[in-house]
């Protein structure tokens, strides 16, 4: 069996996905040491992981980064990106490297697995192979990597076809990394100069690419397609597909019943990170489908009911949590501010969707589920009642959103997800003996 290093940045987009690969190993028989922040140390420790902890100067509290940086205040769009990208995830990255070096010292290190933002583990690749252990990437939200037939990651622009599409990928492309995100770029570069002596080879967001594995947990069919896809990556499908998944059980509400009234069931939610207001996508479905014949079911995320004030419309039912796999049988449409994880779980389900996000990875899902034809991009943060109500109304008319998300649905089914990564990770392990 082998002994497995997981690595990720303290956030819990970021923390979640790897607890289920950590959790999919273990199963395995493998042995898992897991860094990350200190606010995951029990749920790192439930999987069966040992716990380490990232230095304190490495951690933060996701939850107010404002705090942690009060510069940050303000900051938007391409300025709060650079910023981020800066001081969030580019700072540390000395820091999680000695961490890194500092476990591999200690007791021997087979695999080391990371998501794309602890860029600490980037900076092992400039060692070479036969000098450090594996490197396996998990692709946690929309496939990054630059492509001539892509336009830069982060913009939510779909692909053009042909030369002139690619010709304009290029011109972004060249903007983006010598103008918008150059002085990032330069930042970079100093810091992998001053910890190995190189440089990144190339555009820092890019690193996944020298991975020796980079695992994409989605399906092609939900990705652009890329002519130039390197060699190493592999789509196995969602994270929440393969080790060992289980239903979570939870008491259901009351009001469960009036899901088989016959009234299509109209889904939304805010996540359970950019959930702190409402106004930004929960209310304005619920004020927008008031007087439509539905029922709007409303999570909150995990945040107690009453953090969402009333008077509610009779056709609302509101709940802290609900289990997806008995609640997206019964659902039509599935409104969300667009993460990964919650849009892909309900494609498994053959659901259409709405969707309304425009930041950080969000802008590239909400572009995904308009290019792909499984639902309607709203492409704002803060959506208005009417546009949420004509989206859904259009959804619930035209049967093409819903043949689409089936179509994605079954490729969803049929992947392996987790078991799939555990695979290539033991497939890397043969390979080196």
């Amino acid at each position: 069996m082998a002994s497995i290093f997981v690595c990720s940045c303290p956030a819990a987009g970021h923390v979640i996905p790897m607890l289920a690969v950590t959790a999919g190993l273990i199963s395995r028989g493998h042995t898992v040491r897991f860094l990350t922040g200190e606010a995951y140390a029990d749920r790192v420790r439930a999987t069966g992981a040992t716990y380490l902890p990232l230095p304190p100067e490495a951690d933060f509290d996701e939850m107010d980064p404002n705090a942690a940086f009060p510069e940050r205040e303000g900051l938007k769009g391409i300025d709060g990106i650079r910023f981020d990208l800066r001081n969030i995830f580019l700072r540390p990255a000395k820091l999680q490297y000695d961490a890194v070096q500092r476990a591999i010292a200690e007791a021997p290190v087979d695999v080391v697995i990371s998501e794309p933002l602890f860029i600490g583990v980037s900076l092992l690749l400039n060692t070479p192979r036969e000098k450090r252990p594996a490197v396996v990437v998990c692709g946690i939200v929309p496939l990054s990597l630059a492509s001539r037939d892509t336009a830069p990651f982060g913009l939510g622009i779909p692909p053009m076809r042909g030369p002139v599409g690619r010709l304009r990928n290029r011109a972004m492309g060249v903007m983006a990394e010598k103008v918008l995100f150059g002085p990032v770029q330069k930042y970079a570069d100093e810091v992998a100069l001053g910890v190995t002596g190189s440089s990144f080879p190339g555009f820092f967001m890019d690193w996944p690419r020298r991975a020796d594995v980079m695992v994409q947990f989605s399906v092609s069919e939900f990705e652009y397609p890329r002519s130039d896809l390197p060699d190493n990556v592999h789509f196995v499908g969602p994270v929440s597909q393969g080790g060992g998944r289980n239903a979570v059980d939870v008491d259901l509400p009351d009001w469960w019943g009036d899901l088989d009234s016959g009234r299509p069931v109209v889904h939304v939610t805010q996540g359970t990170v950019a959930n702190r207001d409402y106004d930004d996508l929960i209310r304005p479905t619920i004020d927008g489908l008031a007087n439509d014949d539905v029922l709007v079911v409303v999570t909150t995320g995990g945040r107690p009911t009453d953090t969402l004030p009333g008077p509610f419309p009779p056709n609302v039912r509101v709940s802290s949590y609900l289990p997806y796999d008995q609640l997206l049988p019964k659902t039509s449409v599935f409104v969300t501010n667009g993460g990964y994880g919650g849009v892909q779980f309900a494609l498994r389900h053959g659901i259409p969707l709405v969707v309304a996000g425009q930041t950080e990875e969000k802008v590239e899902v909400s572009a995904r589920v308009a290019w792909s034809g499984v639902g309607i991009n709203l492409r704002t943060n803060r959506a208005k009642p009417d546009d949420v109500a004509k989206a859904v109304r259009k959804i619930l008319t035209d049967p093409s959103y819903r043949r689409h998300a089936q179509r994605i649905g079954k490729a969803i089914q049929e992947s392996r997800g987790v078991d799939a990564l555990v695979d290539l990770v033991e497939g890397l392990m043969a390979g080196s003996r």
